[in-house]
Parts: structure tokens; sequence; C-alpha cells
């Protein structure tokens, strides 16, 4: 039995070394153990070169980057078969595997893409993101190309990438963030030692082939997840009028008004409770973690978020200051109400079939009374309107939940309840 050692869980080119190894020096497949770190073992001397398609190498080289323990050894066993002359039929059943991981890679590598968002810390850009799958490094190299003249980082719960505007780094990452104040405690308690500690960041495959991949037919395309409001002019006027909102005394201290988005004929319309530190900045609703979050299970759910209106009940930042960190504060009933009339703006352009509320500050919004939102969850409720409501939690309730399996238990049903809103309003 052969030991394949790795450097890290993306060694492109350690895998093909040592696949090259193996191959030529007659190693079959179920000789060989693969593994990610640890001592190197000897591999066969080989000399001399063989070829393999490029079609294959490509989808070898995506595929290798999904999250998927067993990916090593089923990539070599296709250069295996291949390089003895093997013809692999569209049908093959490895083959079919390998294509689907390279499709999730390609489609998370641009969800990635399209969800990331930074924060300023000094004259650095900041960022986290938890990919499904190995691709932090591919991106990366994407982003230095598009972002080359400011510093930036990426961390993820498995690694981190450091641009410093000449080369890119790999780091450390961590296991978890909740909101924008975790992850600036963590850089100020850690950046300055992952940035010494980061090693140069090695060359994963060709930018293209990270891609948007076709998508099956029976999942919602993945494009610019977050876009601006739809160009009607009702939606143009209220969002022009609430830029100067004066209802309350939220908007002193809060960046901006943070209005909704969306088409303006949306079946449904999401509520949240008010902007957080990432949305204030930026000037758009859920592109924080919490948004992150909702977009992961919209997708599960077979929700595209480009055909929804979502809003909050607020529309600018409560917050304390803490240092130079701000911390959500919720948004009392009083101001809750001094903003509803530019949530009923928005209902009454959207004329949506089905509201969802995401938590009680929402709930209450649009109920106009307290609701304990575990005990009205999922039930459909008709308001004087006509419209149809649905009570759910907060996503950002989810990030509060502990690791392990209360939060694995909680995510899944907050994805069952945005798939019965499919239902309801029968989306496909």
């Amino acid at each position: 039995m052969f030991h394949a050692v790795l450097t890290s869980e993306t060694d492109w080119a350690g895998w093909r070394a040592a696949t090259r190894s193996l191959v030529l020096g007659g190693v079959e497949p179920n000789a060989v153990r693969w593994t990610v770190g640890g001592t190197p073992h000897l591999l066969p001397e080989a000399t001399g070169s063989f070829g393999v398609s490029r079609t294959l190498v490509s989808l070898a080289s995506v595929a290798v980057q999904a999250r998927e323990p067993e990916r090593f050894g089923l990539l070599y066993s296709l250069v295996w078969r291949a390089h003895a002359g093997e013809t692999l039929p569209d049908d093959d059943p490895d083959l079919r595997l390998a294509r689907r991981w390279a499709l999730a890679v390609r489609t998370d590598a641009h969800r990635m893409r399209t969800h990331l968002r930074f924060m300023p810390v000094g004259p650095h850009l900041l960022g986290w993101y938890a990919p499904a799958h190995y691709v932090l490094e591919a991106n990366a190299q994407l982003l230095a190309q598009r972002f080359p003249a400011r510093p930036w980082s990426v961390v993820t719960p498995d690694s981190s990438a450091h641009w410093d505007g000449t080369a890119l780094r790999i780091g450390a990452g961590v296991p978890r963030i909740e909101d924008d104040e975790t992850l600036a405690a963590w850089w100020d308690a850690h950046g300055d030692a992952i940035l010494c500690d980061s090693t140069p960041g090695v060359t994963v495959p060709p930018a293209e082939e990270l891609d948007e991949a076709p998508r099956p037919p029976d999942r919602p395309a993945i494009g610019p997840i977050v876009l601006p409001v739809a160009s009607a002019s009702a939606l143009a006027a209220a969002r022009t009028d609430a830029a100067s909102c004066e209802r309350c005394d939220l908007c002193d201290a809060a960046t901006q008004t943070v209005f909704g988005e969306g088409p303006a004929d949306a079946a449904v319309l999401f509520v949240g409770e008010q902007p957080g530190d990432q949305e204030d900045t930026i000037g758009r609703p859920f592109v924080g973690p919490a948004g992150q979050l909702l977009d992961r299970a919209l997708e599960e759910s077979g929700i595209d978020r480009r055909g929804i209106y979502i809003t909050n009940a607020v529309k600018h930042f409560k917050f304390t200051l803490r240092g130079k960190r701000r911390i959500h504060v919720s948004p009392s009933p009083e101001e809750i109400a001094a903003c509803g009339v530019w949530l009923d703006s928005e209902r009454a352009i959207v004329r949506p079939k089905l509201l969802v509320l995401m938590g009680g500050s929402a709930a209450r919004a649009v109920l106009g009374r307290p609701v304990a939102v575990t005990r009205e969850r999922g039930q459909a409720i008709r308001l004087p309107d006509g419209q149809m409501a649905f009570v759910t939690v907060h996503p950002s309730y989810l990030l509060r939940v502990p690791e392990g399996e209360a939060q694995v238990r909680e995510y899944r049903a907050f994805v069952r309840d945005l798939t019965a809103v499919r239902e309801l309003v029968g989306m496909v």
C-alpha cells in the first residue's frame, strides 16, 4: 500500500505529481491511500511521461476542490483507467460523480464571489465567508486581479487569503464568525500574527475553470443574487423619499437609509428587523453574515433571491458604540411604528401574495402586536388587506445557535419554512 500525502486540501500540484509517479510506477488505485497533512511517504521513482485528455485534466482540476474525502482517489482512478486505454463513457458512474463535484465547485465559487462583502479595517479590507467547497485560493487569485491596488484579506473556516498589492499569501482560518463585531475582534487579536505566518499562495486551477457552469434544470440559475431595485417609478420615488427620512432619531447616527430591493412584481416580500453594520455601510439589505446564510437557505429551498423583494421593518441601523465597534440594538416598538410608513408603501407598490416575517420585530411591524415567533412560526395568517403572512425566525438567530446538532437542526427547520413559503405561492 502506497501513501500519497498532500500538503493541503487544494494541493493540485502535489496531487498531479503523486499521480504521475503512481501511474508510471504501475500502482493500481486500490493500492493507494490519500491523505492531507502528515509525514511525506516515498512514492515510486518513475521516469517518463504519459498523457490523458485535456478534458479529463480540466475536470480533475476543478473537482479536486470539492469537499469530498474520496475525491483524490476517485480522480486518480479515472486517470489510471484513461492511461490504460479504457474509454470512459458519459454514463460511467465515477465520471458522472466527478462532473457533479466539478459543477458544485463552480457554482460555489461563483456564489462566493457574488456574496462576499468587505468591511474596512484601517487601510485594509476584511471579508469573511464560509464556502461549501475549497474554493478560497482560486477565488483569491480572481480577487487579486479585480482589486490589485488595495490590500485585502478573506477569512474562511478553512484558511485565509491575503493580498498586499503585490503578492497573495495563504494563512489560517477561523472556525466561526457570528457578526462583524466577532470578525473585527478576531482580526484585532490575530490578524498581525496570521499575516506574519502566512505562506505564498499556491497556483490552483486556471481562473476560467471556475466560471459559472450551467445549472441543472430543476434549480434556479446562479447569477448576481443581490440586485438593485427594479426600475419601477413608484419604488424609486419611495426610495428617494425614504433617503431623507427623519421620522425617528435613528437617522442621526446611521450612515444611510437602507431601503428594500427586488422586482416590483415579486410574489413574496421578505421582511427582516433592521439593517446591520455591513448593510448600513453598503446601503443594501441582507448582505452581511445573516444575509449570506439566508441566501444559502433560499437556494436550498428552491427560491431564487432575484425573484423576491426583501426589506426590513426599520430602515436605519440602530446600534451602540463599544470602542470603535457598532453593536446591534433591537429597535423599540415606537421606532418600528415610526418606520411603518415605508414598509406600508413597499407592500402597497409590490402587492405580494405572501409576506415572510423573519423575527419578532418584522412580525410586530406587519401584525401590529407582539408575536411569539416559536408559537406562530410556520402558520399562514390572513391579513386585513387580503395578503397572507408567514412567520419564521430571523437568520441571525441561526448564527447564535451553538455549533453542533442544534445548529444543524435549526438550519434545516429554517429551510423547511422557506420550502413551505415556496409551496404557498406556487414557486418552482
